[in-house]
């Protein structure tokens, strides 16, 4: 008895020492809702009308994932995550349709130290790090349409990408990332590099971040190629440059804040009407408006006010000044309002309504969840409805 309580005791102590130095956690997030939306277009019709839809993601993709860490000794750690996106309103893995790319929102393996660390997969760059100083925070893909999956700030990743991040240092982080094109012969083509900074400390939050990509010879998030000819250049000329710059300042119970991005694609061709808005799960050119834009300002201001613990008073206004490569209509506006609630019932579970007005001028509405109006100087209302769990 006596020499088995020993060697219950000894395999517990190795048990417990084995976990101590490597451990993998699963966890995800289910984000859906009701929408209504007025006025859509009927693509088949060519009518317009109300439209009501259960959309998966609305504040957050929802998605499953891994990741892990091996202590290996010396302050050295081995790491990895993969992560799955899907959309639950189907079942189907989120991307573009027909895609059997599993892990496509994050695969990536690395080391880990007081260096800070070294991922190597597919993966986002900083811009996605400092979308939580942005109303990406609170209103999640409500923004996207709008500007913010145009300056990435919604999270795009790089494939065949290497990315260094350092070390905290008084509340200081910078990153760098760089995608390989992989062409031979042609390093230019389908290359990505950013790079960018944030700094935490108590209230006050700050961000600047820059990426550029360049074409490609395939299709690929790196190498911006698109089937539809909207880029004229050719592999390796420079086609998305996108610099922001952002503030965050907790005021007692109000998190206030401010941003603005730049972005400039310079081979924007007038590629005439695209029916629709390409996202970072589409690869090519982000058409908004419905026209290819050569230069866009997006600003905005937002606040969040917790009114209790768990409910949280939300409201945010973008406004995206646009330069197209259409020399018939050169300038447009995009001016989204956004009015929500976010009530928390436990750590893990939260319900929340927003009501969204996207107002176009001289250029075409994109729609809030990316339901175009299709047609200028149109307004568009949602109502959004939801509930999101994480485990």
């Amino acid at each position: 008895m006596k020499k088995s309580l020993i060697a219950l005791a000894v395999l517990g102590a190795i048990a417990g020492a084995a976990q101590a130095q490597s451990s993998v956690t699963i966890y995800g997030i289910v984000d859906t809702g009701v929408v209504y939306s007025n006025p859509v277009l009927n693509t088949t019709t060519g009518n317009t009308g109300s439209k009501f839809s259960v959309n998966s993601g609305i504040i957050q993709g929802s998605r499953l994932g891994f990741k892990g860490v091996e202590d290996l000794g010396g302050g050295l750690k081995a790491l990895f995550q993969l992560e799955a996106g899907f959309s639950n309103d189907t079942g189907a893995l989120q991307g573009d349709k027909g895609s059997t790319t599993l892990f496509r929102r994050k695969s990536v393996v690395g080391l880990g130290g007081n260096f800070g660390s070294v991922l190597l997969g597919r993966q986002t760059d900083i811009l996605d790090d400092v979308s939580q100083w942005t109303s990406v925070q609170d209103f999640g893909g409500v923004t996207g349409a709008v500007g913010h999956n145009l300056d990435r700030l919604e999270g795009t990743r790089t494939n065949n990408s290497i990315r260094y991040n350092t070390p905290d240092v008084s509340g200081f982080t910078a990153s760098a990332i760089y995608g390989f094109g992989e062409t031979a012969g042609q390093t230019s083509s389908g290359q990505s590099f950013g790079l960018g900074g944030q700094y935490a400390n108590g209230p006050l939050g700050l961000f600047a971040a820059y990426y550029q990509s360049k074409l490609g010879t395939t299709p690929s998030d790196v190498s911006l190629t698109n089937s539809a000819p909207a880029f004229v250049g050719n592999p390796g000329d420079t086609a998305l440059k996108t610099f922001s710059l952002g503030a965050s300042y907790q005021a007692g119970p109000a998190r206030l804040y401010g941003n603005w991005s730049r972005v400039k694609q310079p081979l924007a061709a007038d590629s005439g009407y695209i029916q629709g808005v390409s996202t970072s799960i589409t690869p090519g050119n982000f058409i908004i408006g419905g026209l290819n834009n050569t230069k866009t300002d997006i600003f905005e201001l937002g606040v969040n006010y917790a009114v209790t613990a768990p409910l949280h008073l939300l409201a945010s206004v973008q406004y995206d000044k646009l330069t197209f490569a259409d020399a018939g209509a050169p300038k447009g506006r995009l001016t989204q309002f956004n009015l929500g609630t976010d009530y928390f019932l436990s750590k893990r579970t939260d319900l929340y309504a927003f009501v969204s007005n996207l107002r176009a001028n001289d250029t075409i509405n994109p729609g809030v969840y990316g339901d175009s109006t299709g047609a200028t100087n149109d307004s568009q209302t949602s109502i959004a409805v939801g509930i999101r769990h994480k485990f």
